[in-house]
């Protein structure tokens, strides 16, 4: 009794096939180039712009609060957003910098 054609070509072939490993890395190569890399790219420019933060810098937080700063410490920015009216914010907090006061 013989096996049906269409039952014997569903079977897997018997030995090691590298193509899926191929695809696999292949597949890694373009999610690092195309999303990781970037991702990576953005992130270490937005901390040296925050970082690079001085007294009179003019900025702008993730909730839209447009300041100037008065003093940065280690983890956070003392800024005022108006005449006499200071708020202290978290660095990463920190949008966008401007140019200083005045400038």
């Amino acid at each position: 009794m013989s096996i049906p054609l269409f039952l014997a070509q569903a079977q897997p072939a018997p030995g090691f096939d590298p193509s899926f490993f191929i695809m696999m890395g292949l597949l890694f190569v373009v999610f690092y180039f195309f999303i990781i890399r970037p991702q990576r790219k953005r992130e270490d420019t937005r901390r040296a712009m925050i970082n690079a933060v001085q007294k009179g810098d003019r900025i702008v937080t993730v909730g839209g609060i447009h300041a100037t700063v008065l003093k940065v410490e280690e983890t956070s920015i003392l800024a005022e957003v108006d005449q006499n009216v200071k708020l202290r914010f978290e660095k990463n907090a920190v949008a966008s910098v401007g140019p200083k006061e005045g400038a």
